[in-house]
């Protein structure tokens, strides 16, 4: 059966915004719909037999009340435009984060729409307004850092009678990118480069700080103040304008001390958000890929997005 879904599931095209129509939406009786279906056929059997005018009146009623309550179910789904906010880039081990709007043009409220990701089990439940709009939000675990597609999502209602399974299956063209998750406790930072075309300098040893520090006068700016020794001295020191000038921190693979390529780059981004958190400016090697020393948020991102997709 698992081929004949992804079989159904491929006829599927690819769209961030869907609308529902008679086209792509879906009805069968549940198990307690199949239940009723075989309860007026005993009574209509019952009231033949037995030529029983009150049998037919209630097998008629119950039987026009089914036709009734499928058409309301599949007009509770139908027509509803589906819009999805595409997920924030994530971490490699965490949870991605899917967020839906759903617009309702008609009149009247829409209830019982529930949302899941195709294949599991774990519903979110809304109701639309009328004329309005409903936001629900799902999550699911990317399997490992890169450039992953949304998965296939599913909206099903049973309301009102919980007799039919109305149901659609919509497949997303966004994408979700995902880190490698940083090293919990990573080693120093590498030491600093000399900068091309530098006075020749003695390189720094590897100890994550830079050295040619000095007391701190006031006016100087807060990426030169060395934070991690002033939480550990209580006193505040600033690194040498000039020594930051002839040193470049550059993260390199060779530089992580391992030879396994996905704890590499784990390392790398654990360097990253800690050179980062620290204001220093950095760059970062990644075979061909050279991006230049810099910091801030933009760059960050820059660097964590060639990471994933290394």
């Amino acid at each position: 059966m698992k081929w004949l879904q992804r079989w159904f599931v491929a006829r599927s095209p690819l769209s961030d915004v869907v609308t529902l129509t008679q086209r792509n939406v879906y009805i069968l009786p549940t198990r307690p719909g199949f239940m009723l279906g075989a309860t007026l056929l005993l009574l209509l059997l019952a009231s033949i037999n037995y030529q029983l005018n009150l049998g037919y009146l209630l097998t008629f009623l119950l039987a026009g009340s089914t036709l009734v309550g499928m058409h309301v179910c599949h007009g509770t789904l139908r027509g509803i435009t589906m819009n999805l906010i595409a997920p924030d880039a994530q971490f490699a081990g965490a949870r991605a984060v899917i967020g839906i709007n759903l617009q309702n043009t008609r009149s009247s409220v829409r209830y019982g729409i529930g949302l899941a990701v195709l294949g599991t089990d774990h519903w979110v439940w809304t109701d639309v307004p009328a004329q309005g709009v409903a936001t629900v939000h799902m999550a699911f675990k990317p399997g490992r850092r890169g450039l992953h597609p949304v998965p296939a999502l599913t909206a099903e209602t049973r309301f009102p009678l919980g007799t039919f399974r109305v149901w659609t299956v919509w497949r997303p063209a966004a994408q979700v990118l995902v880190y490698p998750a940083p090293e919990t406790l990573p080693p120093p930072l590498p030491a600093g480069e000399p900068r091309a075309g530098g006075a020749a300098v003695a390189h720094q040893p590897a100890s994550g700080d830079y050295e040619g520090v000095r007391a701190y006068r006031r006016g100087d700016p807060l990426k030169l103040i060395v934070w991690k020794k002033a939480a550990k001295s209580d006193e505040l020191v600033s690194r040498d304008a000039q020594q930051v000038q002839r040193y470049e921190l550059w993260l390199d693979p060779r530089h992580t001390g391992t030879v396994h390529p996905e704890q590499q780059l784990s390392r790398l981004c654990a360097w990253v958000l800690q050179a980062e958190k620290q204001g220093l400016d950095y760059g970062l090697r990644l075979g061909p890929l050279e991006l230049k020393p810099s910091r801030g948020e933009a760059h960050k991102r820059r660097c964590l997005q060639a990471l994933a997709l290394y």
